[in-house]
């Protein structure tokens, strides 16, 4: 890493840090140089008993402290700034005994490093034990490198064995002795863990976990006291919405204004109701499906704004969904009772189109390798195609036909279907497994959350439910506002770690709760038809969008975007596509309808 201007080798950085002082030049004065005011910093004098406290709290150890921020230095590789430190402060980050511990480690001395860790003054026998285990462990395997035989055998026998530590890990090497040949032992040793490389400095790292932390200050600790610091901040943060990373400079904090609130365009290349809407995994686009019987690939430019890229002709029926492959590289769409057709997204070619004689295809889904789709079909089928269209399994479930939804889960082994009206099934492909999910009331629509652990639940009863179906199904949350009486309605995750909920709802507004409480945070108005659909990117928590029953998809920004926007007007419609939006949704602006790219 940067900042450090010493040559000596990777190595010596582990070293005491006693022995890295003593080793710099002579022409480094640490009065001189280690003051940018000139003058010489004295000495504190050390404690008198009662440990000195630093931070407007007072209950920061100064000695626990500063060894701390020695440590972070010499990791980064700061390491005459680290000597500097501890000549200064008069605090060293080791004492001598620990100094020359960790010498006789780097230098492969075990035997001498066995004898000084039991002179350290260690209380708890486990914890030297356990430590002793670690250094004759790196001795066994130091042995067989050199191809001595003999000698690991007798570590293992007369030093490893007696300390009575780790009984699996020594069965394990001994089967390792008795099974293979000494280049099999090396080669194998990788399988146990052990690094060949650099192993010596590995070992210190083990070394300082299971040794007390005033003895060897834990690697990285500063770093992680920092992030637990940001972490808590930023779980305290109501609005979190960030797109920046967190500030170490100021205390963080996200104001509403965070939330996606505010139309930045209306995209109306549609000639019909827009039923279903999907940004790609990678943010870099959005498909919509619709009512016309066409589907439409937008594109999003650097600056936020979207285009349409490719409009998907070729269904004889209105299209219901669509569904991204891993790679975003190729899209399906699903005819409503017709044909699931595969796309390329670069070129908009149709690629296949699945289809069985006399039966339709009500949904479709990618398996997380690309190589395989899954379909739902008019007669509670369902089929696991490759990309040919050879059909590899088929199956009759329970689904009931009014709520075609599925999901794959993130290992290709769960399947989430419908079970009867008002319960869900989680079948594991697997082990056969089957878990139920069941409502009081009928279930409309669902969705998985990114990690694959929670199910979001769209009721006919104007309610949306959360379940944990990592360590259950278990209820976790309920949302209620939005309006629900005759058509779909779908919801979804969003937002910094998805950590908002969205759903349409048929008042054509768009409804933000906070995922953990339940609040609801934000009502969008802006469309003139039900909202069908709702989409939020997964590259950008600032940029939510709508599909509805009047023709158009909404792309909905934070108030203070962070994204440039252009906006554009015109008295009306036209045929490519651009339009005026009327409805300034409070911010005065009139906003680009951009579909002008037709392909």
């Amino acid at each position: 890493m940067g900042g450090f201007e010493d040559d000596e080798p990777p190595s010596k950085r582990a070293r005491a840090s006693s022995v890295e002082s003593a080793s710099l030049p002579d022409c480094f004065s640490f009065s001189k140089s280690a003051n940018p005011l000139g003058s010489t910093m004295a000495r504190p004098l050390p404690s008198q008993g009662k440990e000195v406290m630093v931070g407007s709290k007072g209950v920061i150890k100064k000695e626990e402290f500063v060894r701390i921020i020695t440590k972070t230095l010499y990791s980064l590789g700061y390491e005459k700034s680290g000597a500097v430190l501890e000549e200064e402060s008069g605090i060293a980050l080791h004492n001598p005994m620990v100094n020359l511990f960790r010498e006789q480690v780097i230098d492969g001395k075990w035997d001498n490093a066995v004898v000084t860790l039991n002179k350290i003054g260690l209380l708890d026998e486990n914890i030297v034990n356990s430590a002793a285990f670690l250094i004759l462990e790196q001795k066994f395997f130091e042995l067989l490198r050199d191809d001595n035989v003999m000698g690991a055998m007798k570590t293992l026998r007369s030093e490893i064995t007696p300390l009575g530590v780790n009984r699996k890990r020594v069965h394990e090497l001994s089967s390792f002795m008795i099974s293979c040949s000494p280049q099999q032992l090396f080669l194998g040793f990788s399988k146990l863990g052990i690094d060949s490389s650099t192993s010596r400095l590995k070992l210190l790292e083990e070394l300082e976990k299971v040794l007390p932390p005033n003895v060897m200050v834990p690697e990285r600790r500063l770093e992680n006291l920092v992030e637990q610091a940001l972490t808590v901040q930023r779980d305290a943060c109501y609005f979190h919405n960030s797109i920046d990373g967190l500030s170490l400079y100021i205390d963080h904090h996200c104001g509403k204004d965070q939330i996606p609130s505010r139309t930045l365009q209306v995209l109306c290349a549609h000639r019909d109701e827009v039923w279903f809407i999907q940004f790609s995994n990678n943010g870099k686009y959005l498909a919509s499906a619709s009512n016309d019987k066409s589907a439409m690939i937008w594109e999003v430019d650097e600056n936020g704004e979207l285009s349409r890229k490719h409009t998907l002709n070729g269904h004889e029926k209105s299209v219901m969904m669509v569904a991204w492959s891993p790679d975003d590289c190729q899209l399906l769409t699903c005819g409503v009772e017709e044909t699931i057709r595969r796309w390329d997204v670069e070129s908009g070619k149709c690629l296949h189109v699945y289809e069985k004689p006399g039966i339709g295809f009500i949904s479709c889904a990618w398996f997380p390798d690309g190589k395989q789709i899954l379909s739902g079909l008019t007669d509670q089928h369902f089929c696991i195609w490759d990309l040919d269209g050879k059909e590899l399994d088929c199956w009759k479930g329970q689904r009931s036909t009014k709520t075609p939804d599925f999901v794959v889960g993130k290992d290709g082994k769960l399947i989430i279907s419908m079970n009867r009206e008002n319960t869900i099934l989680l079948f594991d492909r697997e082990t056969k497994q089957e878990r139920l999910i069941e409502e009081d009331h009928t279930i409309t629509s669902f969705s998985l959350s990114e990690d694959g652990d929670f199910l979001l639940v769209n009721l006919v009863n104007e309610a949306i439910h959360l379940w944990n179906i990592r360590n259950g199904p278990i209820l976790v949350n309920r949302y209620s506002g939005h309006k629900r009486n005759r058509f779909v309605i779908r919801s979804c995750f969003g937002g910094s770690e998805q950590a908002f909920i969205a759903s349409g709802s048929e008042d054509s507004q768009v409804y933000i709760w906070h995922r953990a409480t339940g609040d609801l945070i934000e009502t969008l108005a802006g469309h003139s038809g039900t909202v069908n659909c709702v989409s939020w990117n997964p590259a950008n928590p600032h940029m939510l969008a709508s599909a509805s029953d009047d023709h158009t998809i909404r792309i909905w920004g934070a108030k203070k975007a962070s994204l440039k926007r252009k906006d554009v007007g015109s008295s009306s419609c036209s045929s490519n596509g651009i339009h005026a939006n009327g409805n300034t949704h409070g911010n005065g602006f009139v906003h680009q309808c951009n579909g002008n790219s037709t392909k």
